[in-house]
């Protein structure tokens, strides 16, 4: 069982930023690629970025690319997710989420993660 814990959401105005956080427990976290998608109230929830076990490979959606930072620190099991530029379409729920094998290189699609943290709110006014 895995248990994954969101945190550091929170209110902001438009061209600042936040850091998140995802710790997790419950099992070998060093192993496993690690995402976080966002849901904004009456959308589809929508991948943001991944990082690989290593922290090595990143990806992001085009959306968020080259104002989001994902990374990892393996020795505190935590993922985090650095915004900047923040703008008022980043508004949402955001999650952090983990694939149930370590053999998953999991893309953008939400189906390939299996583990899903409550997710942190993040509003960011205009």
């Amino acid at each position: 069982q895995v248990q994954l814990v969101e945190s550091g959401g929170g209110l902001v105005q438009a061209g600042g930023s936040l850091r998140l956080s995802c710790a997790a427990s419950g099992r070998t976290f060093s192993s496993y690629y690690m995402g976080w998608f966002r849901q904004a109230p009456g959308k589809e929830r929508e991948f943001v970025a991944a990082i690989s076990w290593s922290g090595v490979t990143t990806y992001y959606a085009d959306s968020v690319k080259g104002r989001f930072t994902i990374s990892r620190d393996n020795a505190k099991k935590t993922v985090y997710l650095q915004m900047n530029s923040l703008k008022p379409e980043d508004t949402a729920v955001y999650y952090c989420a983990a694939p149930q094998l370590v053999t998953v290189v999991p893309g953008s699609s939400p189906k390939e993660y299996d583990y899903w943290g409550q997710g942190t709110q993040v509003t960011v006014s205009s």
